[in-house]
């Protein structure tokens, strides 16, 4: 599998190009901004977008999402819960001193358990509320997409509207911490880890921790 991360716009989001080698399709995950990058890396690779997906709906992950769907003529998808921010990301954006591009609407939602294909390969969508109420993970072949909920060393806000700690806490604990220990994690900021490494080390996640 094709997998390529694309370090995005002023707040530094992780967006993923994955693809599959066999058919070229492929999903980007997370758009956030500089589009031309991420559409540099599709290229590259000679993959059609079948998804573009949004692990939650902040503007610093969609703010890509209008320039990218126009281009590539991919669905966009992202939970129910999180579709309304798409149409405030300009003036949630100003509010940061920054700028971004309101999104056009979702082709359809996530749901739980569900799986996203392109070629050969499927990721399986984990609702996991807590820093929004429609945040998803997207698991996949010992690897999981952790948008804002989980970082090396972190876990997402929940201070932003609509953020619920207790919420996190319960999808790390149940959604994530279940996985094995060596599933790779690749989250919305920051490096990449592994759930083992987050259950032993990260202050968050340890028993003297707050989740």
């Amino acid at each position: 599998m094709i997998i390529e991360s694309v370090v995005v716009g002023p707040l530094l989001v992780n967006c993923y190009v994955l693809g599959c080698e066999s058919s070229r399709e492929g999903v980007v995950l997370d758009p956030g901004h500089d589009v031309e990058r991420i559409l540099s890396v599709v290229s590259r690779h000679g993959l059609k977008v079948v998804s573009v997906i949004n692990t939650h709906g902040h503007f610093d992950h969609t703010g890509g999402n209008k320039k990218i769907v126009n281009e590539t003529g991919a669905g966009l998808l992202i939970h129910e819960l999180d579709a309304p921010m798409l149409t405030r990301a300009v003036d949630t954006a100003a509010m940061f001193g920054l700028t971004a591009e309101n999104s056009p609407p979702p082709t359809r939602f996530l749901t739980e358990s569900e799986f996203i294909p392109f070629g050969k390969f499927r990721l399986q969508v984990l609702h996991t509320p807590g820093h929004t109420p429609g945040g998803c993970s997207l698991f996949i072949d010992g690897m999981v997409f952790t948008g804002d909920t989980l970082f090396s060393d972190s876990v997402g806000r929940t201070d932003f509207p609509g953020g619920s700690s207790v919420a996190l806490g319960k999808s790390i604990r149940e959604k994530l911490l279940v996985l094995p220990d060596d599933t790779l994690v690749y989250p919305g900021h920051g490096p990449s880890t592994t759930i083992g490494r987050e259950r032993r080390h990260n202050p968050y996640l340890t028993p003297s921790g707050v989740m």
